[in-house]
């Protein structure tokens, strides 16, 4: 969160450019200007004023409304209290208690620079003070103008705030380059690499946000059609759904895709068991028992109930 006032903002700036003038500047210098567009901005992203000690909530807001979750500043500033360098994780999870999917970026110009083009605004953290003496800040960027070496940002109490792309490196260079975007849960980043997307979507998991976490894994085998992880989760989702078949279809694939995956023949023979086929059940759990890996107690103890409920079936049927 900021720790000084809008009305400080700009002099605050240029006294960092003075301070800095002859940093290093290493993910710039090496930009390409045929790898992007020359200028981009996304003039649709909302604005929310940062009010002092606010730059987080007034920030995600930005993200989550642009995502489609309309959602104030103030809602959110409790849930993101802690100091800006420990405030990562508080802001994922208030992004995904809205059901939308956080995804911390690569560390890299370019893959911010990317993720503008796409269309998507990113989230960043700032230090416009000095490393001894830090004035942590989020703002949102929202394009570039290359010929012109600018950054465009929502920022402080400005809608529009211009930075030279420099003096941005420095300031974000500070915080080791962390960005996060927030996109609805049927739609990926542009630089989403398969297993950080993954954690992400396990979160909304988690916290039994089964519709958008569907949505998600869904999104996610599009990208990745033979990703283990995506089907083993959007089975899973699909079952807590109530879709059971569309479970089955999905894990009986992942056994297709992946016949040394053991953790899809146990999931295929729980859901088969919910189905009350018990037999297909057992067959798909001992499948998993002789693949065996880190988790075989899991899968011994998935087999042993469908058996032991084989032999109550029995016994019941043996009494009439």
């Amino acid at each position: 969160m900021a720790t000084r006032r809008p009305y400080a903002y700009f002099a605050l700036v240029w006294a960092v450019a003075l301070l800095t003038g002859c940093a290093g500047t290493p993910q710039g210098d090496r930009l390409s200007a045929s790898e992007f567009p020359r200028s981009v901005e996304l003039i649709e992203v909302p604005f929310f004023p940062q009010e002092a000690y606010q730059s987080a909530p007034a920030a995600l807001a930005t993200l989550m409304n642009w995502s489609g979750k309309p959602i104030a500043p103030e809602a959110l500033a409790p849930q993101v209290d802690m100091p800006a360098l420990k405030c990562s994780l508080q802001l994922e999870m208030a992004a995904r208690r809205q059901g939308l999917l956080p995804y911390v970026l690569k560390p890299e110009l370019t893959a911010l620079m990317t993720e503008i083009t796409a269309g998507n605004p990113v989230m960043v953290l700032q230090n416009l003070g000095l490393s001894w003496h830090p004035t942590w800040h989020y703002a949102v960027v929202i394009g570039f103008d290359l010929p012109q070496r600018e950054i465009i940002l929502r920022s402080g109490a400005r809608k529009r705030h211009v930075m030279p792309l420099a003096l941005f490196e420095r300031t974000w260079a500070r915080s080791q380059y962390w960005a996060l975007v927030v996109m609805p849960p049927n739609k990926l980043p542009a630089t989403a690499q398969e297993l950080p997307y993954l954690e992400s979507v396990f979160g909304l998991e988690q916290l039994q946000l089964w519709q958008p976490a569907n949505q998600a894994y869904a999104a996610a085998l599009g990208r990745w059609p033979d990703s283990l992880g995506a089907q083993i989760g959007l089975g899973n989702t699909r079952s807590a759904l109530g879709d059971k078949d569309g479970a089955e279809a999905i894990f009986r694939q992942a056994t297709l895709d992946h016949p040394d995956a053991a953790a899809a023949f146990n999931n295929l023979a729980q859901v088969l068991v919910e189905q009350g086929r018990l037999g297909e059940a057992a067959e798909a759990a001992q499948t998993a028992v002789t693949l065996g890996g880190p988790l075989l107690k899991t899968y011994e103890g998935t087999l042993n109930q469908i058996q032991q409920r084989q032999r109550g079936s029995a016994g019941s049927s043996a009494a009439q």
